[in-house]
């Protein structure tokens, strides 16, 4: 009792936070450069990881510390099929498939339900907290990059269900705080947190050659900030 998890997942998560930040993808989509392709593949990837996700919650949700977290306010699985049909036409079940790195998120969400549930904690706070914090920052830039119209192809970003984000992520951090957990639990949790970090920077590197080919490698490395040693596969910055 008494573990503070909220602020040692941020912590603890800042510099798996900024690497994610900083991987070509990312750094591209918040400078404004949008390539619709790749965008479309990243919600592909995102439907599948959700779904898994929202599966394990749904299946523990009288879990004693896992059902803590059971908010169906925040799923996501639904909003990213209305961007699929959106980017994919009606017959999308039948145009997506999983990537490597989307097949590797699945498979440890999915091992975690089954064999360490709490570790799911992790996860949800990776992803949905990550939502909630930069959703309408991340909606606004790919409107304006992709030419999107009335929200169409971002429904992932809106939480309707949702009338005041602040206060619900104080509510669920709150809810973090007070779970009865020890200090090795807690820290186990902010290591799974990290990996959640590493998975879904796994999926922004797989989009990268897509959006190069689109804008050009000139261009990427300019957006990116990579001299010319670091274009060529050596570290951006040290670990």
């Amino acid at each position: 009792m008494g573990v503070q998890l909220a602020q040692m997942l941020r912590e603890g998560t800042k510099k798996s936070h900024t690497m994610a930040e900083n991987t070509g993808f990312v750094a591209c989509f918040l400078k404004g450069t949008v390539e619709k392709n790749s965008y479309r593949k990243l919600v592909s990837s995102l439907y599948f990881v959700y779904s898994a996700m929202e599966e394990a919650i749904e299946e523990h949700r009288n879990h004693s510390l896992v059902g803590k977290f059971y908010y169906p306010q925040l799923f996501r699985k639904s909003s990213l099929e209305r961007d699929l049909s959106y980017y994919f036409g009606p017959n999308w079940r039948n145009e997506i498939e999983m990537s490597p790195a989307a097949t590797a998120y699945v498979d440890r969400i999915r091992r975690l339900s089954q064999q360490n549930p709490t570790m799911l904690i992790a996860h949800f706070y990776t992803r949905y907290l990550g939502d909630l914090s930069g959703g309408q920052i991340l909606k606004n830039i790919a409107v304006k990059a992709m030419g999107l119209n009335d929200g169409q192809g971002v429904a992932f970003y809106a939480f309707d269900a949702i009338p005041d984000e602040k206060v619900f992520k104080n509510e669920y951090r709150e809810t973090m705080n007070q779970l009865p957990i020890d200090q090795a639990t807690a820290q186990a949790i902010v290591d799974e947190a990290n990996d959640a970090f590493r998975k879904n920077m796994d999926l922004f590197k797989e989009l990268e050659g897509n959006l190069i080919l689109a804008i050009g490698k000139l261009l990427f490395n300019s957006l990116v900030g990579r001299q010319s040693k670091a274009a060529q596969g050596q570290p951006i910055s040290a670990e």
